[in-house]
């Protein structure tokens, strides 16, 4: 889910000569008249510095008019950052709820539900079920039932090296999370919107003897909600691969370490 540019200078060089060395013959340490001494531009400096970063803060929190503009018109680019809104303080199945009828709320929801349908929580039927009634508006959960059985078919999960019920071989521990990195709103008006969750991901099993070692991966997935029951409901959802960045040059970690991060660091709830 960035690039940095360096600029450099020319090719100039510059020598310091010690003081009372230049213009000065006696080495009285005289200095030209009208210049600033050293003290002041230090002083100049910083004040600059402060005026910049109070600049920058304030244009952060700037966030709060979401990604379309105020006449309705096309979604406006801007930078995901924080607003300073609460976070929600309900949930349904372990999964955030109540967010708030707002463009806010609706990407929070979105991030939100990233995560509950990225879960390894989808390859257990009952616990899938679950995750769906809670997210999903009830015109939209018979079909996604459907869709999402047919996805996560006994086939399909014994192939990764589960159980038929989801559950991971003995000794092994099964990793499946996603995290969301910024969130995209592309269209909010009557009751609907549409977000694009840009997102990591950890999947595999993590074990001795591992044919399926945890990788990362990156996709983006498109989220559209309706607003239902007082809250925002997902409609319909669909993924595509990336953006992806360069690979790192960390070191992989070991089965047992991967296994003890996954349990033992929790997840998050995500807001705008």
């Amino acid at each position: 889910m960035s690039s940095g540019d360096h600029g450099y200078g020319g090719d100039q060089t510059r020598t310091r000569l010690p003081e009372g060395s230049a213009g000065d013959a006696y080495g009285s340490g005289r200095r030209p008249g009208g210049r600033p001494s050293r003290s002041l531009i230090t002083v100049v400096g910083v004040v600059v510095l402060l005026v910049a970063a109070i600049a920058f803060a304030n244009r952060g929190g700037n966030g709060g008019n979401g990604g379309v503009d105020g006449n309705g018109g096309a979604p406006q680019a801007r930078q995901t950052a924080p607003t300073g809104e609460r976070p929600v303080t309900g949930s349904e199945a372990g999964i955030a709820s109540g967010f708030p009828k707002t463009e806010q709320g609706a990407e929070s929801a979105a991030a939100n539900y990233a995560v509950a349908l990225g879960s390894d929580r989808m390859f257990n039927r009952d616990e899938r079920n679950e995750v769906i009634d809670a997210i999903t508006a009830e015109a939209a959960r018979a079909p996604l039932r459907q869709k999402m059985d047919k996805a996560y078919s006994e086939k399909f999960v014994e192939s990764i090296g589960l159980d038929a019920d989801g559950s991971a071989p003995k000794g092994m521990t099964f990793v499946n999370r996603t995290v969301p990195v910024g969130t995209k709103l592309t269209r909010y008006e009557n009751g609907e919107a549409s977000v694009e969750v840009w997102s990591a991901s950890l999947f595999g099993l993590a074990g001795e003897g591992s044919t399926k070692p945890v990788s990362d991966g990156w996709f983006t997935i498109t989220i559209d909600l309706v607003w239902a029951g007082g809250d925002w409901k997902v409609e319909s959802h669909s993924q595509q691969e990336g953006p992806a960045p360069v690979r790192s040059d960390t070191t992989a970690s070991g089965a047992e370490e991967i296994a003890e991060a996954v349990e033992g660091y929790g997840g998050f709830t995500y807001a705008r």
